[in-house]
């Protein structure tokens, strides 16, 4: 294949160690190895996408077998180099564990590694994703793998390290490649830019950077994008860039976060739905929300260079000085909202709108929370004594509460008065408890306290019932309510070990038995049967009205 035609990934990979940027301790390591000659048995190479796994695999590989040695590696042409380059050198076997991950696939690898090298020092398996082999297939390379020929050598490459089983790693010499320090990988770009004679501004470049969160291929990848978008002779700037990679200026939401905490409704609508028309998707929107919010939390603890190219000096200083004039308690209330409306985001189908929402609640709340006044608000029913106290206690539990408080500038007494309880009712035995089920219609009550309730103790405030696995699972949570709703005071009540008497239900059973039973021993019913043998007794009714009726 040209050079010319290869993606600038694959056309700049490095081949050899001074190639590498970033993994200086990797690279300083592995060399001082070969020079002792105290090689271990197996490799493993670990770090998040595009930061060099597979090429440090290959440069390993090239250096062990390479004929002019560690110092003199690739300075003067080498066979063996130049073959491992190509991929097709015979003594060293790239295999994909992602498309290969049986038993049977390693036990060929195996079998193939009983016989010694053909040309060069060491025969290689360079085995890419091998998080992704199945258990068996790495119980099977155990052995081989701690006790393999002096010849044969393993390097691994996965992303995902938690999934290697600890037997395995134990057998490796474990190398974790960190990300690209982001002035690291603004200068490496830079440097291909100019090889490429590419026109593009630093600022583009550096949301190149900010974009590909470390990783080199990414950013590469991104770097080609870039300029195969440009015309002949035009110079790509950050507003074509981030046209181009769907990102914004950071600006925009600086001066939409100051304007939500004025309650400028209409001006905050208005720039999200410009941000929306550059093509910026929901989720990368709250997402940079949320970086920002993180800046004007931290800010006094950064440097603008530690920002990872995010800012630049004029939005630096705009957020340092925005951020001593907002309290704190609603950057984080800001947070948590922002949290919470990424999970909604996958449920509403018009994503679009739920921002909009989103971005209105923040102005709502921070009208309630401000600098000089931070009124906290627990709407909770296990709160005691809630209309009896003529103020709330103020609790800085808001932030668990979130989604229940209600946005208002100013939050008087009279809020309280929403749980209602003008009419407070005593209520002292369960069956009085019935019968305000009863007249409120609370039918489902009304039926779990006759049915299903087993009453071990009735006090004020207190009610002690035994387990019934029949009881429906939200009738403590219901009951408490209405109790707490009809007489304006907070009810405990609680399961015990205890037995209980028998429920209403039963009672009334038990009743209509006993009263069946002296029904059918009483001299009416036997003078019944002797005149009508076959007469069945069916059921007594009490005379509750002590009326005789003969």
């Amino acid at each position: 294949m040209n050079n010319n035609s290869k993606v600038l990934a694959l056309k700049y990979r490095p081949q050899t160690f001074d190639d590498l940027i970033g993994q200086e301790v990797v690279t300083e390591t592995i060399t001082n190895s070969i020079k002792a000659n105290k090689i271990p048995n197996a490799y493993l190479f670990t770090g998040i996408r595009g930061i060099g796994k597979t090429t440090t695999a290959r440069i390993v590989a090239k250096a062990l077998n390479c004929s002019n040695g560690i110092e003199n590696k690739c300075k003067i042409k080498c066979d063996n180099c130049d073959a491992i380059t190509n991929s097709n050198h015979i003594d060293v076997l790239e295999m994909d564990a992602a498309s290969k991950t049986g038993v049977d696939d390693v036990r060929d690898l195996i079998e193939f590694s009983r016989y010694g090298p053909t040309s060069a020092k060491y025969k290689i398996f360079i085995i890419d994703e091998v998080h992704m082999l199945s258990k068996q297939a790495f119980n099977a390379l155990l052995k081989t793998l701690e006790e393999p020929p002096e010849y044969l050598k393993f390097i691994f490459a996965t992303t995902e390290i938690k999934k290697i089983p600890i037997t395995v790693v134990s057998r490796c010499q474990r190398f974790d490649l960190s990300r690209i320090k982001s002035s690291e990988l603004l200068e490496y770009i830079k440097l291909i830019k100019d090889k490429e004679n590419g026109k593009i501004t630093e600022d583009a470049l550096k949301l190149i950077v900010k974009i590909s969160e470390g990783s080199v291929r990414d950013a590469l990848s991104l770097l080609d994008r870039a300029l195969l978008s440009l015309d002949d002779g035009k110079e790509l700037d950050l507003n074509s860039a981030q046209k181009i990679f769907g990102y914004f200026d950071k600006s925009q939401l600086i001066d939409l976060f100051e304007l939500i905490l004025k309650g400028e409704e209409t001006k905050v609508i208005s720039i999200y739905r410009k941000i929306y028309e550059q093509g910026v998707e929901p989720k990368v929107f709250i997402n940079d929300f949320l970086e920002l919010l993180y800046y004007f939390k931290n800010i006094n603890f950064l440097t603008l260079e530690s920002t990872n190219f995010s800012l630049n000096d004029e939005e630096f200083s705009k957020i340092k000085n925005l951020s001593n004039q907002i309290d704190s308690g609603v950057l984080i209330l800001f947070w948590q909202f922002a949290i919470s409306s990424l999970e909604e985001i996958d449920i509403v189908s018009n994503q679009h709108l739920s921002i909009e929402m989103f971005l209105i609640r923040l102005m709502h709340l921070s009208s309630v929370k401000s600098k000089n006044n931070v009124e906290k608000v627990e709407i909770d029913l296990k709160s005691e004594n809630l209309v009896n106290n003529k103020e709330t206690e103020l609790t800085s539990k808001t932030i668990n509460q979130i989604k229940n408080v209600a946005q208002e500038e100013k939050i008087k007494p009279e809020v309280h008065t929403e749980i209602k309880a003008e009419h407070k009712i005593n209520i002292n035995t369960l069956e009085d408890l019935i019968e305000i089920c009863s007249k409120k219609k609370e039918i489902k009550l009304k039926y779990e306290l006759e049915k299903n309730v087993n009453l071990v103790k009735f006090e004020k405030n207190r009610i002690e019932i035994s387990f019934n696995e029949s009881l429906d699972k939200d009738f403590v949570k219901d009951l408490s309510s209405k109790l707490f709703e009809w007489t304006g005071e907070r009810w405990i009540i609680t399961f015990s070990k205890l037995k209980g008497q028998m429920s209403v239900k039963d009672k009334e059973k038990n009743i209509k038995k006993q009263l069946m039973d002296e029904m059918k021993n009483s001299e009416i019913f036997k003078s019944v049967l002797d005149k009508f043998p076959d007469a069945e007794l069916i059921d007594v009714n009490s005379n509750k009205d002590g009326v005789d009726n003969d």
